[in-house]
């Protein structure tokens, strides 16, 4: 899934429009918070309020944890020999962390110890 991708994902599910969602997120991605963007920079974002903004960026943390470790998770298993491409296309297809790893978990290295 692209940045546009998620971009388009969190603004269908907050029920605003794709811009408001990109400027939040280039706000939170330059370091601003939370408070000061809902207090002083409403222009930028359409003014959408604190709980929406908050909403964006714990929805925005889950996404992009979600992409780092599908890439994670495909580089393990094509590195094992074991990638077919159904596998490849339920793994992109995985919407949530709990799915991905479930889809993962066969394929997963079991650890050797001495004991």
């Amino acid at each position: 899934m692209s940045e546009l991708n998620i971009i388009q994902k969190i603004a269908s599910e907050l029920d605003v429009k794709d811009w408001q969602v990109r400027a939040a997120i280039e706000l939170l991605d330059g370091g601003a918070t939370v408070p000061f963007i809902a207090r002083y920079r409403k222009e930028a974002t359409g003014t959408l309020d604190d709980a929406q903004l908050r909403d964006l960026e714990e929805r925005l943390r889950y996404l992009r944890e979600l992409e780092d470790r599908r890439a994670t998770v495909l580089k393990a298993i094509d590195e094992a020999g074991k990638l077919t491409a159904e596998l490849r296309t339920s793994i992109l297809d995985a919407s949530t962390k709990s799915e991905l790893e479930d889809l993962y978990l066969p394929y997963k290295s079991k650890r050797r110890t001495r004991a």
